[in-house]
């Protein structure tokens, strides 16, 4: 009997949890909206606002202050990021980066938008703010500035976690920014795969991608608390629709969904209308300000030492040699200023007014010459304080006789062309001391002529009055970085497309001489596209070519 009771239990438990198994899980929340991309006006909404789990549809915002930060020359593409432990550890989906691993910011972002892989995004928001928490705040602000009121961040990739939300409305203002405000990164959202540097990593969306006419982007996104959402992009024509779904029970239902919204609202809007394009977030992230504590060290509190003064020392006594030859600066009894001017008046006429002189090397005095009168001035000046003049002051300033330097031979022939003036008139006679041989003593010289009014340029001959060469502006690029693409349109053979980039590369020779020639093979036609090129190359070339009216867009690689 117990054998027998124990068997029935057993067999309650399995038919109870075979009936448990059956059961399907409870559905995530369902919200829906679909926008005229050229617009922004809103075609369908279903509990469009409604705040609900985003899942990976948070690494648009990621992939948003990426290029963000790009662009104001933060980081750039090539830029390396340092994966941390907490990167690494991240939940799949994953690239497989390893702590401490280092990798171009370029892998990272293809990684993010193409795989959706967690550890990508989390490497990327702590490589531009230092923290996932620095980040996510400057992610909640840049959504405020997008005017995605209804959204908050937690962390850069979408896993469920509290306080972390958005709603289908805002993922849909964030996709047409993505669109509008970094059409040279689109392109990333609509790869089927990409070279994410340690892996070839391949598209969560390219089943819709494949499936739906005109589709081009942009991001998936799976939780068990959000189910499968999807923020697309369509154009049929000159119309574009952006959208996006919340909640989908499946990928194929999602899909389902999308391919409906997209469908029914292509029919419910013109062909042409007036575009009003996104204004650009005014608030950018704004800085943040950190301040160390900083405890004081014991030698700043400590009671400031005794300062030292130090007493002047007496002058050293003078050398024997140079005692010998100083000569006393001033006199109590003569003014030496003005017996230097009265010499100065008998011994040479004025220069004329307005003119400067240029200081030069002083040429030797000739006998005979205006100096003579000078020096008889100085000397008049000293030998009228006998006492002082037969010793050396040592508390007076005195000049030191040197030797006088050799005059240059233009000043030479200058001054051998000056007709010699007369030797001006002695002074009343003084007690007068003879200066002793290697004394300094001033010499004037002859002032020289005028400078003429004209001014010559060295640089123009006589009579060269052409009109200089017109000038060729060149626009150089500024981007070392030769990782950018022109794309010239779509054709519908690749033979067509081929043709258009030799004839390109033969007649712009100087723009698409050293570029890759490269078709791009997509669901919408072939498209010719020149690569290898830097940034302001892409964009010098492609203002070229619009100017012809030729279809030209620069991406990114």
């Amino acid at each position: 009997m117990t054998r027998f009771t124990h068997a029935f239990r057993l067999l309650c438990h399995a038919v109870l949890a075979v009936a448990l198994l059956g059961l399907p899980a409870a559905a995530a929340p369902f919200a829906a909206y679909v926008m005229d991309a050229r617009t922004g006006q809103p075609i369908y909404r279903q509990n469009s606002d409604t705040r609900l789990h985003p899942a990976s549809l948070t690494k648009m915002m990621t992939l948003y202050m990426a290029f963000s930060a790009i662009e104001r020359g933060q980081v750039r593409l090539d830029s390396k990021f340092t994966v941390s432990s907490k990167a690494a550890n991240e939940p799949p989906s994953k690239l497989g980066l390893r702590a401490g691993q280092q990798i171009e910011l370029r892998y990272l972002l293809r990684a993010a938008a193409i795989k959706s892989a967690n550890d990508a995004a989390t490497t990327i928001g702590e490589g531009l703010a230092g923290s996932e928490q620095a980040f996510t705040q400057q992610m909640t602000q840049m959504a405020r500035a997008l005017g995605m009121n209804n959204s908050q961040f937690r962390n850069a990739h979408g896993l469920t976690t509290e306080g972390h939300y958005s709603t289908a409305h805002d993922m849909s203002v964030l996709g047409r920014h993505l669109f509008y405000d970094f059409p040279q990164y689109y392109n990333l959202f609509s790869r089927r795969s990409a070279d994410a540097g340690i892996a070839q990593v391949a598209s969560t969306n390219r089943r819709f991608l494949d499936a739906y006419a005109g589709a081009d982007g942009i991001k998936t996104g799976y939780t068990r608390a959000a189910g499968f959402n999807l923020t697309a992009s369509a154009q049929r024509g000159n119309r574009r629709l952006i959208a996006t779904v919340f909640g989908g029970t499946s990928t194929a239902h999602r899909n389902q969904v999308m391919t409906e919204l997209l469908d029914s609202s292509f029919t419910r809007i013109p062909d042409r209308v007036r575009e009003v394009r996104p204004q650009p977030p005014r608030l950018l992230v704004q800085a943040t300000t950190r301040r160390a504590q900083v405890a004081a060290s014991p030698a700043a509190t400590q009671a400031e030492p005794q300062r030292l003064v130090l007493q002047a020392s007496p002058p050293p006594a003078t050398r024997p040699a140079a005692a010998a030859s100083t000569l006393v600066a001033a006199a109590p009894k003569v003014d030496l200023t003005e017996a230097l001017r009265l010499a100065g008046a008998t011994a040479a006429p004025a220069a004329p007014p307005g003119v400067a002189l240029a200081s030069s090397q002083r040429p030797r005095a000739r006998p005979g010459s205006a100096a003579d009168a000078i020096q008889q001035a100085l000397a008049t000046a000293v030998a009228s304080d006998d006492a002082p003049a037969q010793q050396a002051s040592l508390a007076a300033p005195v000049l030191a006789g040197s030797a006088r330097p050799a005059p240059s031979p233009r000043r030479t022939a200058s001054i051998a062309a000056v007709a010699q003036p007369e030797p001006a008139a002695a002074p009343a006679p003084e007690p007068q001391m003879q200066a002793a041989p290697g004394t300094l003593s001033l010499d004037s010289s002859r002032a020289p002529k005028p400078r003429s009014e004209t001014v010559i340029l060295a640089a123009m001959g006589e009579g060269d009055l052409s009109a200089p060469e017109a000038l060729e502006v060149v626009r150089r690029p500024t981007d070392s970085g030769r990782n950018w693409s022109v794309s010239l349109g779509r054709y519908t053979s690749q033979a067509e497309a081929d043709r258009l980039l030799l004839r390109l590369a033969l007649q712009d020779g100087n723009l698409f001489g050293a570029a890759r020639r490269h078709v791009a093979n997509t669901n919408r036609g072939f498209e010719p596209q020149f690569g290898n090129l830097s940034k302001g190359h892409a964009e010098l070339a492609c203002e070229r070519m619009q100017s012809r009216s030729q279809p030209c867009q620069v991406i990114a690689n």
